[in-house]
């Protein structure tokens, strides 16, 4: 509770507003991408920031910031954290509101004067957004799978630039950090918007995140054959945008069966050729993305979009993880920090997905949602109230500290 006592609000609200000057829009949003400038500006401030409070900063391979609190011992640390790249045109607190949140816990520490016996660490993840290279949690799953790495390094940007290229000059712009290999994790906590409207409608300040949904993308390409608007009978035509919209609507027809609450359907990106007004489309591409919390749902959907494959129809899978179950020990200590602090906190199952579902392959974790005002997020429009940013950055406190004096890590 000393700890929690030294959380402030406004340096909380303060360093928010701080970050989101690196990268701002004239509309009040954030375009600050993965290892871009404007991100390898703002990873300069944080490691400013932390050695004002007497931190270390390590990095690694996939350019994942640490910001080490020492502890007592030598013992393993307990974790927390998210990632500050945003969508072209996000918010200013997807990812942000939880690297922040962490950096205020490290300051209350340091200004109670207190040690915790285990270190405590602030992760800000590489690329969790995808938006400039994909997949997305990038950093986060090649620091639980290190060989995964490889695998991304020739990945480009819409400008051709490389994964590689890029790692390279954010280690060139931070050649005195040191980097580390995986470390075993006591725990790791990430706080976070809900993105969604359940919090917000439940009128409740916080949720102890129970796991995330399982995802599959796809991509759909339809061939047809280009032909005059005017002069090519319907009977005659092969249009590619026609069976694309044929084939979009027999996959909702599939999954109709779902009721309403848990479908997740969501037809992203479409990409047409040679999107003329007056052609017909010989080449139609669109993205699907499927989200449940059950393992036979999504083996289902997988069954289902490889009925479409045919000459004509290309189907690709381009991304799946499975549903996350996140850990019962450290869920009980966050309902018991809520409950210490007078936190009404529901239970709340993740929409979306985040670094923490890597991190569970690596360690006890989970999530604190606060919520988001109308659900918007990665928009600029997003917005949490004040409060609840307080009140989310102080069950996180007092859920570190008790984390980190524990001797035998996450205790059911």
């Amino acid at each position: 509770m000393q700890v929690v006592a030294q959380v402030s609000q406004q340096r909380l609200l303060d360093r928010l507003a701080q970050l989101a000057r690196f990268g701002a829009l004239e509309n009040g949003g954030v375009d600050r991408q993965a290892l871009s400038t404007a991100e390898l500006d703002a990873r300069a401030w944080l490691i400013d920031w932390a050695g004002s409070l007497g931190c270390e900063v390590i990095t690694d391979d996939s350019a994942n910031l640490f910001i080490r609190r020492a502890g007592q011992e030598a013992l393993p640390p307990v974790v927390t954290g998210s990632h500050i790249d945003t969508q072209p045109s996000g918010g200013n607190l997807d990812g942000c509101y939880g690297v922040i949140a962490g950096m205020e816990c490290l300051s209350a520490l340091h200004e109670a004067g207190i040690v915790t016996r285990r270190p405590i660490e602030v992760a800000v993840w590489m690329n969790e957004e995808g938006s400039r290279f994909a997949p997305g949690a990038m950093g986060s799953s090649a620091y639980v799978e290190p060989t995964r790495l490889n695998d991304y390094l020739a990945h480009q940007d819409a400008r051709g630039t490389t994964v590689a290229q890029a790692l390279q000059q954010c280690h060139e712009r931070f050649p005195h950090l040191p980097r580390r290999a995986r470390v075993p994790f006591a725990a790791f906590i990430e706080l976070h918007i809900e993105q969604g409207p359940v919090l917000e409608q439940a009128a409740l300040p916080l949720a102890v995140v129970s796991g995330i949904q399982g995802v599959r993308w796809y991509q759909v390409t339809c061939y047809g054959e280009s032909a005059h608007a005017g002069t090519t009978p319907m009977a005659m035509r092969q249009d590619a945008m026609t069976l694309a919209r044929r084939t979009a609507h027999q996959v909702e027809l599939a999954m109709a069966h779902l009721p309403a609450e848990e479908l997740r359907l969501t037809f992203g990106r479409w990409d047409i050729t040679p999107n003329a007004i007056n052609t017909t489309a010989s080449q139609v591409s669109f993205t699907i993305d499927f989200r449940h919390a059950d393992a036979s749902v999504l083996a289902e959907f997988d069954a289902v979009m490889q009925q479409f494959a045919a000459v004509n129809v290309q189907v690709k899978s381009l991304f799946h993880h499975q549903s996350v179950a996140f850990d019962v020990g450290l869920i009980a200590q966050q309902h018991a920090s809520a409950e210490a602090l007078g936190i009404a906190a529901m239970k709340l199952m993740s929409g979306a997905f985040h670094d923490a579902m890597h991190l569970a392959g690596h360690c006890p974790t989970s999530m604190f949602f606060v919520p988001s005002h109308c659900g918007i997020s990665h928009n600029p429009a997003e917005h949490t109230d004040p409060q609840y940013l307080y009140l989310g950055a102080k069950a996180l406190a007092h859920c570190l500290t008790e984390l980190a004096n524990q001797s035998e890590g996450v205790n059911p």
